[in-house]
């Protein structure tokens, strides 16, 4: 890569990494250590094609969620055993109602399978339609469908809490007459 390239580089990395860190903190559960492995490990793909590439972003992203899918993928997976981290000192607690909902939507993602976080990152957090999403995870829209009606469904019972936000499930109505249109 010559000097022009790597400064590119370097300024994307800069400017992005936040950003794509945050995707990756939402693949990986919540786990902050396996989302760094994750992004530094789709920098450095995209390091070594970077001169061809046309949109840098969508091209890391890519990354992001194909590595994801092998990784729920393999039959044999590391699980490292985690601990409480130590306190961050100088910091005051966020007592916000958001902050406590944001905790509470990581815990109970966290518990989601990958496939299943995947899934609702892709469409909820990214905001890709289904169609994307199923070229993405390299399966049918209606697997995207079934896979994120279930996931909510998981999400809202492992979190009533969150139950005023998001998308509600459609109720199913028995009743077959006409509705009324109103203009």
């Amino acid at each position: 890569m010559d000097a022009e390239a790597q400064e590119r580089f370097r300024e994307f990395v800069a400017g992005r990494s936040t950003a794509l860190l945050r995707t990756a903190v939402l693949l990986s559960g919540g786990d902050r250590h396996a989302a760094e492995d994750l992004l530094q490990n789709a920098l450095v793909k995209a390091a070594g094609r970077w001169q061809r590439i046309d949109e840098p972003e969508a091209y890391v992203r890519q990354i992001l969620y194909r590595q994801q899918i092998s990784r729920w993928r393999l039959k044999w997976r590391r699980r490292e055993v985690t601990v409480a981290e130590p306190p961050e000192a100088g910091h005051a607690p966020d007592v916000s109602g958001a902050a406590e909902l944001r905790l509470v939507l990581r815990t109970a993602l966290s518990r989601l399978t990958a496939r299943q976080r995947t899934v609702l990152v892709l469409r909820y957090f990214e905001d890709l339609p289904e169609a994307e999403v199923a070229r993405i995870l390299g399966c049918s829209v209606g697997t995207v469908r079934s896979t994120t009606h279930r996931s909510l469904a998981r999400l809202r019972q492992l979190a009533p809490e969150l139950a005023g936000f998001g998308p509600r499930p459609r109720q199913r109505s028995h009743d077959f007459s006409p509705v009324e249109v109103r203009p």
